[in-house]
């Protein structure tokens, strides 16, 4: 069981003005109010803890039931049929949920992929914007890569890299990697595939995404560009496997599922073959007749533990290069997609209700390009369409978990990568930020490595 370490609150107040030159700027007024960038359930560390620590403001029975899923999210599954944690596979991509996302953050890219790893395949045959992904006959919707001893994988993940270079306006050049992703040692043929790879995201925070009012997400939703600034987020909308219902996206890289129940069941299912009460079959190729294999107590303990992490303070907003940094993120666009405040308001956990929160995401989906396209839709999701992900806790990672692997396939090797392979509604953005001295992007990221 991990050790849980609570610091003092600290800090004063900030807030943002594009109206600045390039050697002024407003300075920030509001600094306490984003230094929480969880509200109540910020969480001071800046150590190798900063993602796996509750939410302080949690209490009694919830905090039990959290300590209790923590101990599930960390339990490692063997073959079904044995007295202790059965239900491994037969196929799988994992066998414990801290293999996909370790300290609670996000898994470096993999150094083989034939290994179990943060990385996994989402594939279909076509798409239905009311019911999803149409599955591969014969391999559903996410291609597993590891077996339990007699059975065969489905595929081995394979990838090609190729150079793309980018050069900033003073001379400066950046060399990307670009990703090909296939497969090979398919175990039955396949007629038509999309493929998606997905690296596993943090889980912190994830209670209070779920909180914030659907109108409050559908407000900044803008399809037809009507205010002509070349931001066109849309949301998304996708049927709960549990009620039946359409239902707005929030969680996933295409905000592909509306609740994190959902999203914790589908990941035990498919990324370890792990059956419970909402997908409950399992395999035809399992002939082990112990289907559920984890209990609804479990799900719910493991479910409640992703929705009660704490979120990591930002730091270091008083610093003049963080600040100037700030001004930066407004006038290259870049909160137009990464919007920086939010409010949440009733919660089934009282712990996330009514919080003022800082995640820099606004739910919703946004065409970045065809240099990130996927060319697999999901919903109303097209291939070239991905959710604004959340930049809080961004800067620890290195701290938290050794690297600075980003983007939803881990292509990016670092910040400014990132930004790079930004194209679509956030080419301008990358446009800028190209033109910026070097002194100037420093201050860009310093401002984003404070989050």
């Amino acid at each position: 069981m991990k050790k849980y370490i609570y610091l003092v609150l600290l800090g004063t107040f900030w807030s943002c003005s594009s109206e600045t030159d390039d050697t002024s700027y407003t300075p920030l007024t509001d600094i306490r109010e984003r230094e929480l960038a969880g509200g109540a359930t910020t969480v001071f560390s800046v150590t190798s803890f900063a993602f796996e620590t509750p939410a302080p403001n949690l209490v009694g029975a919830n905090l039990e039931m959290h300590l209790a899923g923590d101990a599930e999210f960390e339990n490692t599954f063997v073959t079904a049929g044995s007295p202790t944690n059965p239900g491994l596979g037969p196929l799988f991509n994992n066998s414990n949920c801290v293999a996909c996302h370790p300290r609670d953050g996000r898994p470096a890219f993999p150094t083989s992929l034939k290994a179990p790893s943060g990385l996994l395949y989402r594939i279909s045959a076509g798409n239905s914007t009311s019911q999803g992904p149409l599955p591969v006959p014969g391999y559903g919707t996410q291609a597993q890569n590891q077996a339990v001893i007699g059975f065969q994988p489905e595929m081995e993940y394979t990838v090609q890299w190729s150079p793309v270079e980018e050069r900033f306006a003073d001379g400066t050049v950046v060399v990307l990697r670009k990703p090909v992703f296939s497969y090979r040692n398919e175990y039955a043929p396949i007629q038509q595939i999309e493929i998606s790879p997905r690296i596993a995201p943090p889980v912190f925070g994830l209670g209070l995404l779920e909180a914030i009012p659907e109108a409050a997400i559908l407000s900044r939703v803008d399809e037809s560009d009507s205010d002509g600034d070349g931001i066109s987020g849309k949301a998304n909308y996708v049927v709960n496997p549990e009620s039946g219902n359409l239902e707005l996206g929030r969680f996933g890289w295409k905000a592909n599922t509306s609740t994190l129940r959902v999203q914790t069941a589908t990941a035990y299912h498919e990324d370890m073959g792990v059956t419970n009460e909402l997908f409950a079959k399992d395999s035809p190729l399992d002939g082990f007749a112990d289907d559920p294999e984890i209990s609804p107590l479990v799900l719910k303990q493991v479910t409640l533990y992703s929705q009660t992490l704490g979120v990591p303070a930002a730091r270091n907003l008083t610093d003049p290069k963080v600040q100037r940094g700030a001004t930066l993120f407004n006038q290259l666009q870049c909160a137009a997609c990464h919007t920086p405040k939010q409010e949440t308001k009733t919660a089934s956990i009282s712990a996330l209700a009514n919080q003022t929160i800082w995640p820099y995401t606004d739910l919703l989906v946004h065409d970045m390009g065809p240099g990130l396209a996927d060319g697999r839709a999901d919903f109303l999701a097209d291939g070239q369409e991905w959710k604004t992900r959340p930049l809080w806790g961004i800067g620890l990672t290195k701290v938290v978990n050794g690297h600075t692997n980003f983007l939803h396939d881990g292509r990016a090797r670092n910040i400014t990568e990132a930004i790079l392979w930004h194209g679509g509604e956030g080419r301008l953005a990358k446009e800028n930020f190209k033109k910026l001295s070097k002194t100037e992007r420093d201050e860009l990221l310093a401002f984003v490595n404070s989050l």
